[in-house]
Parts: C-alpha cells; structure tokens; sequence
C-alpha cells in the first residue's frame, strides 16, 4: 500500500483552482475529489484553509502555522520543565545518586519520558540506565554498608565519625574515614543539624586551663518534663580534661543542699574534690551554702552573665544530652528519667569516643592520662 502523500502549498492551490474548473463544467464533490485522488473531507479542508489564496500566501500561511506549531510545543515543554523542577527538591541536586531519585519520581509522577526528565535534571540517559555498583551482586562494600545503616538505626543522632571510631576500634575493622563518609553520605545516613549562631568577643574573665584531670569541673543545669507536664530538672558535670560525666542528679527540683549533697558523693567517688568549678550564676550555684561547702577547698569560677559559651564543655555535654537521649524519649515516671539518664552518661563514660581524646572513650582516658596540673604565676602589677 502507498503510503500517505503530502502535499505542499503550492500543490494544494493548483488543486484547489482545478477543482474550480471541475465545477464549473458541472461536477459534483465526489466526482471532483475523485478526480484529484484525494478524499472529499481534505477538498473540504484544504477550501476552509487555502481557498482564494494564491500559492505564494497559501506558503506562507502553511509556514506560519508549523513556526506556531513549533513554539507551541516549546512553551509546553518549557512549562513542563517548570513542573518538574518544582517538583523536585528544593537546593541543587548534585550527586548521581540524587538525580537518579528525582529522574525516577519525575517519570513516575508526572508520566513524563525518560529522556526528558534527564534533560531537566542534567544526568546522560546512559549514566541514569547505569545500575550503581551498591546495587549489584558484585559490591564489595555490601557488608559495610549494612554494618553502617545498622549502626544507624540504633544511633539516629550520631556522625559518620562516630560510626568509623566504632567500626575501627570497637569492631576492629580497618577501613579508612574517607571511605565511611563515602558510603555514608551514598547511604543517606547524613544527620542534619541546626547552624549556630558565632559569638563576638572574649570574656574579661580568665579562663581556667584544664590541664589535667581533677582540675576543672564544669556544672550545669537543663530541664525536661513527663508526659503530665511536670519538670525534670538535671543536673550534669564532667570534667574538662577527661570529658567524664561526674554526677547525675534527676529531680523535680534540686537545691543548693541537694546540689551539694551530691557533689559530695562525687568528690568521694572520683578521688577528691578539683582545683576549680565551673558555673554559671544560677540561683543554686552562687546561693551561700554552696560558697561555704567550697571554701577552702574548691574555687568557683563563674562565667560572666549571659556567655554560655565560656563553659562550653558542660554546654556541648547537655548538647548531646538533649539530642541523642531527651529527644528521644518521653517519660512516664521520674523513675524512668533517672534510669535512662543514668544509663546514657555511663553510655558517654565508656563507649563515647572523643575524636579529641584519640578516639578513646572518657574512662579509657582517664585510665592512661600522666598529665599533671602545671600552675600559672600571676603577674599582675
């Protein structure tokens, strides 16, 4: 069977003047359609469209229409490319990982065709079709991966270096912290977390170095509540040097008196009291009971009013407190918050590896640590 012939402009005009003819010598539709060797809805057609034009306007008015035609369909597509990229996430989309993902969604919830989403997401139709080596039988870094997700469903709030300390020195498996990031990041295991806000400025106060452990202990404060809205009010201290978490006090209220009570117990239990202790100007801690059980033997050294940032030891402690256990959880009972706390700081004790301890938990450095404290002259005028 022929195929379809197509006419142009010119011929559609000569047809057009020789149907004229026809008709004019007394021939029907049919009979003049026929005569053509077209049928008689493309004579009706092409009189609607061309009939009084000369072939030079009957050109132009065809070239007119396929240009309208063309930009038409550019609209459509720019207007689709628009959906599409609403569509997706907001932010540049950089890895290949991601663009696979969004050229998926796209061509899945906006039946749009594989090449162009491809176009509007800016990845080759051969890379997209390329099966990622972490989905093939062939990966051999499947069992580090698991280790990896497994590692992250039971820590959510941890950091691909806290993931490696664990796989290198609690696992004992040698691999790279390049590679861990890598296959972290390709694991979408990456834990968001909120910009701070930079502080200006020092403090007039001087600082005191913890050189050694036992010689600053850092104490603070935070709050949280059960699930009938009553306050839990905690109390934390490490020390700066050792990073050890010395003290836990969970109560609906703590007093000067409560305060001092258990930092008895933790002079006891630690080795004696330190040299200094470090705090802000909380009601409890400049109270007068508390400055009479110090004097003596502990100096207190308070953080100028509103710079939490001068006791940044205890403030990263409740930090990681409050985002890896308080947030987590919800409590029933008080007796619950003072378990599940406690169970967390002894977590921190020894199993929380310090990327500025050497990878060592706080015990494990403590246990080792030969620093003594070196004191330093004033040389005030």
């Amino acid at each position: 069977m022929a195929g379809r012939k197509r006419h142009s402009a010119e011929d559609i005009v000569r047809k057009l003047r020789r149907a004229d003819e026809l008709a004019a010598v007394g021939k029907n539709g049919e009979e003049i359609a026929a005569a053509l060797e077209v049928s008689a809805a493309t004579l009706y057609n092409w009189r609607r469209q061309y009939g009084g034009m000369d072939a030079d306007a009957a050109k132009e008015l065809k070239e007119l229409r396929e240009q309208n035609s063309r930009l038409k369909r550019l609209l459509a597509d720019a207007e689709l490319e628009k959906d599409a990229l609403r569509e997706i996430a907001k932010g540049k989309i950089l890895s290949p990982t991601a663009k696979r993902a969004a050229i998926t969604m796209l061509t899945d919830t906006l039946q749009m065709s594989e090449r162009f989403a491809c176009k509007v997401v800016g990845l080759s139709r051969s890379v997209y079709r390329r099966l990622p080596l972490a989905k093939t039988p062939d990966d051999p870094d499947a069992d580090l991966r698991a280790e990896l997700r497994r590692y992250s469903r039971k820590h959510p709030r941890h950091g691909f270096r806290r993931a490696w300390a664990w796989l290198r020195y609690d696992q004992g498996v040698e691999v790279n912290k390049k590679k861990v990031h890598r296959l972290w990041k390709e694991e979408g295991l990456q834990v968001r977390r909120a910009p701070r806000r930079k502080r200006a400025g020092q403090s007039s106060v001087p600082i005191v170095d913890a050189d050694a452990p036992n010689v600053v202990w850092a104490l603070d404060f935070q709050f949280d509540s059960t699930v009938d809205g009553k306050t839990v009010k905690i109390a934390s201290m490490v020390d700066e040097h050792t990073r050890m978490s010395l003290l836990n006090i969970v109560d609906r209220s703590i007093t000067a008196d409560r305060l001092i009570e258990g930092l008895e117990k933790a002079f006891a239990m630690w080795g004696g009291p330190p040299l200094a202790l470090r705090m802000d100007n909380g009601p409890e801690f400049i109270s007068e009971a508390l400055r009479d059980f110090c004097a003596g033997s502990v100096w207190v050294s308070y953080i100028p009013p509103g710079t939490p940032w001068n006791n940044g030891f205890i403030e990263s402690f409740n930090n990681r407190l409050r985002d890896e256990c308080l947030n987590r959880n919800y409590w029933p009972t008080l007796l619950e918050a003072r378990v599940v706390i406690e169970d967390f700081k002894d977590d921190h004790n020894h199993r929380h590896r310090h990327s500025a301890l050497g990878y060592k938990t706080p015990a494990e450095y403590a246990a080792g640590c030969t620093h003594r404290h070196q004191p330093v002259a004033c040389e005030i005028d």
